[in-house]
């Protein structure tokens, strides 16, 4: 599996994945098919050209997963923030998850961050057990997720240094 950042040029690669992401784990994320199946071009080449973005591809170039990290509005400078982790379902627990997980990490020490986070669904308990295995510490902060308030996410950090 070859972990590759994605480029501006990408975002047909990164939108396809996204949405099948969206279309076989819907309660993970955030977002919703729906609204993200209405983003026009523009929106996806925005989105990789604004937020580093890496894809797990297999050996025949198929997308078996993504991962992103950005600073995150409000969070300290030197925190990267976790997003829309996902591998399929096909190759899970074969390492891809983690591998992208580490991805973000050394990408976050080559821009001297402090710290990795990321928000996680209560219920998401294989997301869990990954972020945990990975060095993330829970920390008790929690919120209603925004388009389903009847859930719950906590903020996960990963300390670097």
């Amino acid at each position: 599996m070859l972990i590759r950042r994605v480029a501006e040029d990408d975002w047909a690669v990164v939108r396809d994945v996204r949405l099948r992401a969206l279309r076989e784990d819907p309660t993970v994320f955030g977002s919703s098919l729906a609204r993200e199946e209405m983003f026009k071009e523009s929106h996806w080449r925005m989105r990789v050209r604004t937020v580093s973005t890496w894809v797990a591809l297999d050996s025949t170039g198929t997308p078996r997963g993504i991962v992103s990290m950005l600073l995150e509005p409000g969070s300290p400078a030197d925190d990267r923030h976790v997003v829309a982790l996902w591998v399929a379902p096909e190759v899970r627990r074969q390492g891809i998850g983690w591998r992208l997980l580490d991805t973000v990490r050394l990408a976050a020490v080559d821009e001297d961050a402090r710290t990795v986070s990321l928000w996680m669904v209560d219920d998401n308990h294989a997301a869990g057990d990954l972020y945990v295995r990975a060095g993330f510490a829970r920390t008790g902060e929690r919120h209603e997720l925004q388009r389903d308030p009847e859930r719950i996410e906590e903020r996960y950090v990963l300390t670097l240094r």
